[in-house]
């Protein structure tokens, strides 16, 4: 079974090791251990995100000023269930339920 995360396939990944990754013996074989750490430390990590990741976080950001929950529009909900007055609104659901449609398959 395989799943699909976020639109990455199971060909899309990467699975080969960088040079990096590979065991030490190969890449440094006539370095002793603090010369292999000095080496390494040299070369540094750097970390760049995509313009995407960068609009995801300021999408959550923003988000994160929302409250999870309505808790007014609950109560009016909760209500107008009970007291049976509460309408669905079979055009604005189907119309809703495209969008949301569109907006997860394109």
């Amino acid at each position: 079974m395989s799943v699909d995360l976020n639109g990455i396939g199971q060909g899309q990944v990467n699975t080969q090791r960088t040079t990096a990754d590979k065991p030490a013996n190969s890449q440094n074989a006539g370095q002793t251990a603090p010369e292999q750490t000095k080496a390494q430390s040299a070369r540094g990590e750097n970390v760049s995100l995509s313009s995407q990741a960068r609009n995801l976080k300021q999408l959550e950001q923003k988000l994160g000023d929302y409250p999870e929950m309505d808790d007014d529009r609950i109560e009016q909900i909760r209500s107008a269930l009970e007291n049976g007055t509460y309408k669905v609104d079979a055009e604005k659901l189907a119309q809703k339920m495209l969008e949301m449609d569109k907006s997860i398959f394109g």
